[in-house]
């Protein structure tokens, strides 16, 4: 059964969340305490459970640690939390997928998420990569790549 999750930051992490939960998909992640976010205050739709005590690093390293792979967007370059997610992804080895959307258009996103979710066995897939303040682009190239992955998962229903 495939379930989304993220942090629930603006940008990639909400698209993701977004789109599952469009779909009817399992959706949720942890979040930092006090559900915070840089817009301020996650909103409560969003099925993600709060990190006691914990900050965008620590909610950042256990949604790696509770997901079977993890899909990391971003464009051009990794930085910021984006290139913290690679790290924890390394230390804790588990699978990764980089997706560079400055590279890789929405669609083929979408084929390469489905083959990384097949040879990984990924039931729990994380999503992670830049907040809207950072990259504008970040929302609506997640959003469209999540759907379409969707569409070739068969609505997540598989």
């Amino acid at each position: 059964m495939l379930k989304i999750v993220s942090g629930a930051q603006t940008g990639v992490d909400r698209a993701a969340l977004d789109a599952g939960l469009k779909r009817n998909v399992p959706c949720g992640g942890w979040c930092p305490a006090g559900r915070k976010a840089e817009d301020g205050t996650i909103p409560e739709f969003y099925p993600v459970e709060e990190l006691a005590d914990g900050g965008y690093s620590e909610r950042t390293k256990k949604n790696v640690q509770d997901s079977d792979g993890t899909v990391i967007i971003y464009f051009g370059q990794l930085s910021g939390g984006t290139e913290e997610t690679l790290r924890y992804c390394l230390d804790e080895n588990k699978p990764y997928l980089l997706l560079d959307g400055f590279e890789v258009n929405a669609g083929r996103a979408a084929e390469r998420i489905m083959e990384f979710r097949t040879m990984s066995q990924a039931g729990i897939l994380n999503f992670a990569g830049p907040r809207a303040s950072s990259e504008p682009r970040a929302y609506e190239y997640t959003t469209r790549a999540v759907e379409k992955f969707l569409e070739l998962h068969g609505n997540g229903n598989r």
